[in-house]
């Protein structure tokens, strides 16, 4: 028997059915591969080093092109920046703004992140909405 909430449910996601853990699956467009992660000290250091910088209010973007189709980001944040709640929070925050503006691909990305920033998504989207624009990221 088919429930009344699964059947709009349904009708918002294309006709698509549950999957084993009951929930809708996700297009592949609007993930957030691990791929997608940049998690080499290495490469992050790199990316310090040699990168462009873009800051604005609360934050610091730096971008370096890499040969890849797609781009990474790591999320960094100052010292000071609060309990590991707070940060893991921002972090959380961060990478659902990330996944929804999806930058041109081709690039290696940290985000250094300032305590004084909110916590709430709006903002911080139009931050890194703010930051790619300004270098030149966004399609």
């Amino acid at each position: 028997m088919v429930n009344n909430a699964i059947s709009v449910d349904r009708e918002k996601h294309g006709g698509a059915d549950l999957n084993a853990n009951g929930v809708f699956p996700v297009e592949r467009k609007f993930r957030f591969d691990r791929k997608e992660r940049l998690k080499a000290q290495s490469a992050i250091r790199a990316v310090f080093r040699r990168g462009k910088r873009f800051g604005c209010k609360g934050a610091k973007l730096f971008a370096l092109p890499n040969d890849l189709a797609y781009s990474r980001v790591c999320f960094t944040f100052s010292r000071g920046f609060g309990n590991a709640v707070e940060r893991n929070r921002a972090r959380r925050l961060g990478r659902e703004a990330y996944r929804l503006l999806r930058p041109k691909g081709g690039h290696d990305l940290v985000l250094l992140v300032y305590p004084e920033t909110g916590t709430v998504l709006a903002n911080r989207v139009r931050q890194l909405e703010f930051l790619f624009s300004k270098a030149g990221l966004l399609e």
